[in-house]
């Protein structure tokens, strides 16, 4: 749907951040760094990384989408560092009642 005219030329990571009615929301990063986003049809992606927080290598040609990989290791060790972030920040430290 939307294009990615406002992304040069080569390789990102791609984030899917949702899919909704047919059309994956997609944010994508350079060195770390998110660097734009856009809508595109689903079926554009990888059927197997075609699902929230997938994460994939993608390669953008003139502003479009022109390969995308499924990278299931990456997307699981993301998962897995954000859950270990999660679970830091719901444990709280003792209140001095408690120490």
């Amino acid at each position: 749907m939307t294009d990615l005219v406002d992304l040069d030329k080569g390789e990102y990571t791609a984030v899917v951040d949702s899919i909704e009615d047919g059309f994956a929301t997609v944010f994508f990063e350079r060195d770390g760094e998110e660097v734009g986003n856009a809508i595109l049809e689903a079926d554009r992606l990888p059927e197997d990384g075609n699902h929230a927080d997938a994460i994939l290598t993608v390669t953008v040609v003139d502003g479009d989408l022109d390969t995308a990989q499924y990278e299931p290791e990456r997307t699981t060790k993301r998962s897995e560092a954000a859950q270990n972030r999660f679970d830091q920040l719901s444990k709280r430290p003792p209140s001095e009642d408690e120490s």
